[in-house]
């Protein structure tokens, strides 16, 4: 059975299992996979207790914020997990790309495997793009400040973020905007930072906090998703991966 620590946020685990259930449809109910998702929204906001501002503070007292606001979410990943290992799932998939930077922890402290998901993007890009290739990666500030994907793409890629305007006037609102359901607003605000990667020469866009896919997808065909030409989306291949790894 497959594991799925979600409510990060809770339409993008719901995203995910959507395209785990198209992606290898049963004829009848039993041929579906097994999976069990966990929405797990009270883990606390994990771009929030990454970017922790505390101008006012000595660099001692900064640290001590800073740690114990990882060491929240961290407890609450675990929380999660451990429920899903209790309940007798094969392995764990995280949709959520930001929460990927408490990922080494968690692999330490959970006896069970965890799909990679900024892992498996590159392994998908290496076999659609060629070495060097400017690609564009639209995510949370907390994304690209801890560089849960330059750890895999800095050898290979050549990454490209949007503006600190178009961040914040454009990609944080997008991301809002799904979390409280306004996806019409999001698909609109979201177009200035594609635009502009596009502009840079981007290869392929990485829509790299999942509830960018259902901003920029969420009028269009399943059909469309999968055949997309410019954009990568995460949760898609990692509902890919996962069924590789249930079907061994």
């Amino acid at each position: 059975m497959i594991g799925i620590l979600g409510g990060m946020g809770t339409q993008a685990g719901l995203d995910f299992c959507n395209k785990l259930a198209i992606l290898y449809r049963g004829k009848i109910d039993q041929e579906y996979p097994l999976f069990l998702l966990f929405n797990k929204s009270n883990i606390p906001g994990r771009p929030e207790s990454i970017g922790v501002q505390t101008k006012n503070l000595s660099n001692r007292n900064k640290n001590k914020k800073i740690k114990k606001k990882y060491s929240a979410v961290l407890k609450s990943l675990l929380n999660g997990c451990g429920l899903l290992k209790k309940s007798k799932c094969k392995f764990i998939v995280i949709p959520c790309n930001t929460a990927h930077y408490w990922y080494d922890d968690l692999r330490k402290k959970i006896d069970l495997p965890i799909i990679n998901m900024p892992k498996e993007v590159f392994i998908h890009t290496k076999k659609k793009c060629k070495k060097n290739s400017s690609i564009g990666l639209l995510a949370t500030e907390g994304t690209l400040n801890t560089g849960v994907y330059n750890k895999f793409f800095d050898k290979n890629y050549n990454l490209i973020f949007p503006n600190l305007t178009l961040q914040k006037k454009s990609v944080n609102k997008a991301i809002k905007f799904v979390k409280m359901g306004n996806v019409k607003a999001a698909s609109k605000i979201i177009k200035p930072a594609i635009n502009y990667l596009i502009k840079k020469k981007c290869k392929k866009i990485i829509l790299g906090c999942t509830e960018l896919p259902i901003a920029i997808f969420a009028f269009k065909s399943f059909k469309k998703v999968k055949t997309s030409k410019i954009f990568l989306d995460p949760n898609l291949i990692l509902a890919n991966a996962a069924m590789k790894k249930y079907l061994r």
